[in-house]
């Protein structure tokens, strides 16, 4: 997928790798196009525990390949096509199964925030920026989009963002829950690695039910049912027993479920 601005990386600690560094990795309609499909095959490959999204070179993502905005077959709104893959791409990251961790070195604005916030997690390089620049543009976000900025930061910092387009660093981002935690530009990819292993770590059944709970509360969507089939599970499964008689025996446990 080099052609459309990807690497992709398959392993138990899976990465996806933002690919255009001439171009400060900005965004193509191809490359929201083609996300989905390749969120699926790593969604679908066993062997893929967690998910690291992140940019080749010094950016993470500019934002949306600006040239390509107002270039769509039709004249009563040249964005049509765009704005449907750039929604499709971020609902399939929101929703993959797996935890999800964007590692975050030098700009992320506008798309690659997009990205970003969709991720479960956003860890920093503590020189990254941050920032939605539809104001300086006149470009108008669309409802879903603006949600998911709205459910991660509240409203106050949501508004400062979309309405003045000014750039947040990293410990602004910080403090206003936009960004997890901060490394230092040569720690980061050991810092995402180490908390990826972590999570590898634990009941991968109790990950899944607890992100698939958690997305189904912010969307609004009965989350019980599906609480309650993954609690039959970890009964089922032994999950739940493997992990108490790992805790009484004072060893690391091996959860059986593999989803």
């Amino acid at each position: 997928m080099a052609d459309l601005g990807f690497r992709v990386e398959p392993g138990a600690v899976a990465r996806i790798v933002i690919d255009r560094v001439p171009k400060r990795n900005a965004l193509t309609r191809a490359m929201w196009e083609a996300l989905p499909g390749l969120l699926a095959g790593l969604a679908a490959d066993p062997e893929v525990k967690v998910l690291l999204v992140t940019g080749a070179g010094p950016s993470f993502s500019a934002g949306a390949d600006i040239g390509e905005l107002v270039s769509g077959a039709d004249p009563a709104d040249p964005m049509a096509e765009l704005r449907a893959h750039n929604l499709r791409a971020q609902a399939a990251l929101r929703e993959f199964p797996k935890p999800t961790v964007a590692v975050i070195r030098g700009h992320c604005i506008g798309g690659g925030l997009e990205i970003a916030v969709n991720c479960d997690f956003r860890f920093a390089a503590s020189g990254s920026t941050y920032g939605v620049t539809p104001a300086r543009i006149g470009v108008v976000y669309p409802p879903a989009a603006i949600k998911v900025l709205l459910d991660l930061v509240g409203p106050a910092t949501a508004k400062y963002l979309l309405f003045s387009g000014e750039l947040l660093t990293a410990e602004e981002a910080y403090a206003k829950g936009l960004v997890d935690r901060i490394f230092a530009e040569d720690a980061l990819d050991a810092g995402a690695a180490e908390f990826a292993e972590t999570l590898i770590s634990r009941s991968q059944l109790t990950i899944r039910s607890a992100k698939e709970t958690v997305n189904a509360l912010l969307a609004g969507r009965d989350a019980d049912s599906l609480a309650f089939r993954r609690y039959q599970e970890t009964i089922g499964d032994s999950e739940l027993v493997e992990g108490i008689t790992a805790f009484q025996e004072k060893r690391a446990p091996k959860f059986p479920w593999r989803g």
